[in-house]
């Protein structure tokens, strides 16, 4: 069962703080920065921060039949100025960089409304920004007055704690999710709608800003590795709280508002974790362990003399003891014997070369793994 903190345990907060232990998986019902102000110093891995845009609605909006807007019209979002609500995200963003992991980092998103003010004060904060991720709506809400273009769009700012911070990039799983192409800034997916849009007990929108939870699962995929843990300090529904729940990350979410507390409870406990296998993303060359094929060849997984030869069999080489190839009068490593008998410029040559195994080809990479499988753990 998720607790929930209610502000008033504040002595138990700080008790905490002292101890460096934080409230993982738990909603803390509390104000932002209050509650931020008793997490230990660099105990965070990643922050998504989904803060009050702002809006500053005047007056009612109409749909063209006459039915009115369900829009943003809370007490939570409304600022008497800007300066107030500059001061607002220059108090959250301090305690958000106090209690972030030097390599941990944070993703603000926001609209035209509130973005570029809050870009501004993550750069003041001393903040490096990554990127800036346009999620562009596959179903946007119409402009209903056809006075201004639609509004298709939000913006997430992802940033480290500082321009050389050795952060979490998931790029090889990042190039998977996206078909094998270099994930772009541009990432398309619809909004919360349907069966994931949360209801209250009336049928209206539980939270009028809920996000997908297609782009948390991105967010998180990307950025972040199991076991980390994630501080949502504007969690609202708990979208963040139930993907992390599902990829295996531990969870701290801040909350004001009861009626979201209760749905962000039920969800969360609602949410099936994935198998811890199914976790598993492709390493980036960073940190995929680098094996000399000459390992290989010293373990006696491919001794000296084998033959090996391409996919297509257009070629045949022998290994030698230094690890070498030789083929027809031509010499080299696994890579550049390849890429010299293409007549290419490179060539990887753990998936260039193969071995005869039991009657069919056998890529020599499996035999990398093989090796790998024998090392000691750690």
């Amino acid at each position: 069962m998720h607790q929930v903190d209610t502000g008033t345990g504040s002595k138990i907060a700080r008790a905490r703080a002292a101890a460096g232990v934080l409230p993982l998986d738990q909603i803390l019902r509390d104000d932002c920065i209050r509650a931020m102000s008793q997490l230990p110093d660099k105990s965070i891995d990643c922050i998504f921060a989904d803060p009050p845009y702002n809006l500053q609605l005047g007056g009612d909006l109409f749909r063209p039949d006459g039915s009115q807007v369900d829009a943003v019209d809370d007490d939570w979002d409304k600022f008497d100025s800007y300066a107030s609500y500059d001061r607002f995200t220059q108090a959250w963003l301090a305690q958000a960089r106090r209690i972030l992991k030097d390599n941990g980092t944070i993703w603000v998103i926001g609209s035209y409304h509130n973005i570029f003010r809050v870009g501004s004060a993550i750069q003041d904060e001393g903040f490096w920004i990554l990127n800036d991720i346009v999620w562009r709506k596959a179903n946007p809400m119409p402009n209903f007055k056809g006075t201004r273009f639609t509004n298709a769009h939000e913006t997430l700012i992802w940033a480290s704690k500082s321009e050389g911070a050795r952060y979490t990039f998931n790029y090889q799983a990042m190039k998977a999710l996206n078909d094998e192409l270099q994930m772009r800034s541009d990432w398309s997916l619809p909004i919360c709608s349907g069966a994931e849009r949360l209801k209250d007990d009336d049928g209206a929108k539980a939270h009028p800003t809920q996000k997908p939870e297609a782009l948390l699962y991105r967010v998180l995929l990307a950025t972040t590795k199991p076991g980390d843990v994630v501080l949502d300090p504007f969690f609202g529904t708990g979208t963040t709280g139930a993907v992390a729940k599902r990829l295996g990350r531990r969870w701290i979410g801040i909350e004001r508002e009861p009626k979201y507390i209760r749905v962000a409870r039920e969800r969360i406990a609602a949410a099936l974790p994935l198998d811890e296998s199914a976790m598993t993303v492709m390493p980036t060359k960073r940190t995929a362990p680098r094996v000399p094929f000459g390992a290989i060849v010293e373990a006696g997984i491919l001794p000296p003399g084998t033959v090996l030869t391409d996919a297509k069999r257009r070629w045949k080489a022998s290994v030698r003891a230094d690890s070498s190839l030789f083929c027809e009068s031509v010499e080299g490593s696994i890579h550049k014997l390849g890429a010299t008998l293409q007549g290419a410029p490179s060539c990887n040559g753990w998936t260039f070369w193969h071995v005869e195994h039991e009657g069919r080809l056998e890529s020599i990479d499996t035999l990398r793994q093989q090796w790998l499988a024998m090392q000691p753990a750690g």
